[in-house]
């Protein structure tokens, strides 16, 4: 699924194109996304100008002077920058042709992406209002951690997936930060100490932040704006690396399925 990197990677793509221009017109080839798309879904959005293209999580919010189209990547969604003129492939499901000749196609083989229109404010619609704060804004601080994990059973891991405690921290990035901080994914979250809940903090925002850096990571199906894909997997010391010696100390990584994912980890390196 992306993630928060791969989201904001796709924004970065999208706003230089996206902000300013015209939709002129919408193709529809399938409705039958995460949410049925209404049939009122192309004639509501042609003739909108696009003013910004943000980010809440993982969701991208292309804001226009007639209200804000939600966007929702899914497990398998792109949005890519193509000419109009070629042909669609399989799972091109729908296209935003701008004024400039250029046009923003989204594919989704197994269709768990999702598009809302959204008259008022976007930060209120139900899926963004109950979200937690941004892990690379100043809001998420090892204070606010340590705070919110106290009394907490919950494995730590799944605390930080969690998008009512922080945004976009799926399981990758998770995996890899509680590595880089040496906690291990399993621990309770009520266990953290104050310095611990700094560390992770400090290493889910520099994972995020290289990630960012580098176009987020390609596992299957994610490919940005370009249609490129991204290459953090490179720099993944845990994450489907089982069995193979730790980059540090050489323990085989080991892995474990924690709430229905998988979860990697070094039994040396994370305590």
């Amino acid at each position: 699924m992306p993630e928060l990197p791969e989201v904001e990677t796709t924004r970065r793509g999208l706003a230089p194109v996206l902000e300013g221009r015209t939709i002129r017109r919408v193709v529809v080839r399938d409705r039958r996304l995460r949410w049925r798309l209404p049939a009122g879904f192309e004639a509501a959005l042609e003739g909108r100008r696009v003013r910004q293209v943000t980010r809440r999580g993982k969701y991208l919010l292309i804001g226009t002077d007639r209200g804000t189209l939600l966007v929702h990547l899914g497990m398998s969604g792109s949005l890519r920058v193509v000419d109009p003129s070629l042909a669609p492939q399989a799972h091109d499901h729908v296209d935003l042709v701008l004024d400039s000749g250029r046009c923003v196609r989204f594919n989704d083989p197994r269709r768990f992406g999702s598009m809302h229109l959204v008259a008022g404010d976007p930060l209120a619609h139900p899926l963004l209002r109950a979200l937690g704060p941004e892990p690379l804004s100043a809001e998420f601080d090892a204070g606010y951690l340590y705070r919110r994990t106290r009394r907490r059973r919950v494995a730590v891991k799944q605390l930080l997936m969690n998008a009512a405690i922080v945004v976009g921290v799926g399981n990758i990035y998770a995996s890899e930060a509680l590595f880089r901080a040496g906690v291990r994914p399993q621990r309770a979250a009520g266990r953290l100490s104050r310095a611990e809940a700094a560390r992770v903090v400090a290493a889910v925002r520099r994972v995020l932040a290289a990630a960012i850096r580098v176009g987020g990571t390609t596992l299957r199906d994610y490919v940005n704006a370009d249609g490129l894909p991204g290459y953090f997997r490179q720099k993944l010391f845990v994450y489907e690396r089982a069995g193979e010696p730790c980059r540090k100390c050489q323990t085989p990584i080991r892995q474990r399925l924690q709430g229905q994912r998988s979860t990697y980890w070094c039994p040396s390196c994370q305590r």
